[in-house]
């Protein structure tokens, strides 16, 4: 099934206006359910309580407040919300262009496709300059009364969209606790670059799957068709904390399973 835009608008860089269409780049598989009733296995609702009385509130005597110290509200209208959302705009503005490497993994939150709309010449031109250059552009929109900033890079021949977290959001390195304890031996070192060397690969994503989602579906599906399924043990593995011990114990079963593969 071909991809569907979700929204409509136009890529400015300077003074020169791209029209773009926006894809989303994942889909969600989160298995969802349902919550019903015992008796009637029918889908019930869900009320606002008041905690005190038990009594049901009415969704029109429901205000939002922010919890600006424990027990004391900010209340908030929805006149309030209206007035601060930021003005309706379809312009995806580049703000600057920096090196592809300059921005971590940590700073991307949602990616999106950003495709062109109708076949601009203009766009596949930015698409060849930013492989060039290996550059990415650092973009500012506002979509649905809200406001994002974002990093643009080629993939292949289209530009991909990154919605980028804000700054309070993101823990840096320098934030963490050092590491405490003795450094690794020699010999750990050279153990550990082993096993560095014989888990060399190339990235697959159908290789990792989700297992939860599969063995509850699998386990759905069969119950669907009236079957009384089994579900079979997830086994644990055991945390060794000697690092030596581990490698060894790591090189040797690679070593063993490429003997096996060699026979």
């Amino acid at each position: 099934m071909a991809a569907r835009a979700i929204w409509k608008g136009q890529l400015k860089v300077g003074a020169t206006k791209i029209p773009v269409k926006l894809y989303s780049a994942i889909e969600d598989k989160t298995v969802r359910f349902h919550i019903l009733d015992d008796k009637h296995k029918a889908r019930v609702k869900q009320h606002m309580i008041d905690p005190d009385s038990g009594e049901e509130v009415a969704s029109e005597e429901i205000q939002k407040g922010y919890e600006v110290e424990p027990g004391k509200f900010v209340i908030l209208t929805e006149e309030d919300l209206e007035k601060l959302a930021p003005p309706p705009s379809r312009d995806i503005e580049i703000v600057e262009f920096v090196p592809q490497a300059e921005i971590s993994q940590q700073w991307y939150d949602r990616p999106y496709y950003l495709g062109p709309d109708d076949g601009d010449k203009d766009y596949f031109a930015l698409v060849e300059a930013l492989n060039n250059k290996k550059s990415e552009g650092i973009a500012q929109w506002v979509m649905r009364g809200k406001y994002y900033a974002g990093g643009l890079r080629p993939v292949d021949d289209y530009l991909f969209l990154f919605t980028l977290r804000d700054a309070k959001e993101v823990i840096l390195a320098d934030q963490l606790t050092k590491p405490a304890g003795a450094a690794p031996t020699a010999k750990e070192l050279n153990m550990a670059k082993q096993l560095v060397e014989m888990l060399q690969g190339e990235f697959n994503p159908k290789d990792y799957k989700d297992e939860y989602r599969n063995r509850v579906m699998e386990f759905i599906e069969k119950k669907a068709k009236g079957h009384a399924p089994r579900l079979r043990a997830v086994k644990t593995k055991r945390k060794s904390a000697d690092l030596g011990n581990v490698l060894e114990k790591s090189i040797a079963a690679l070593k063993k399973k490429e003997e096996k593969r060699a026979a």
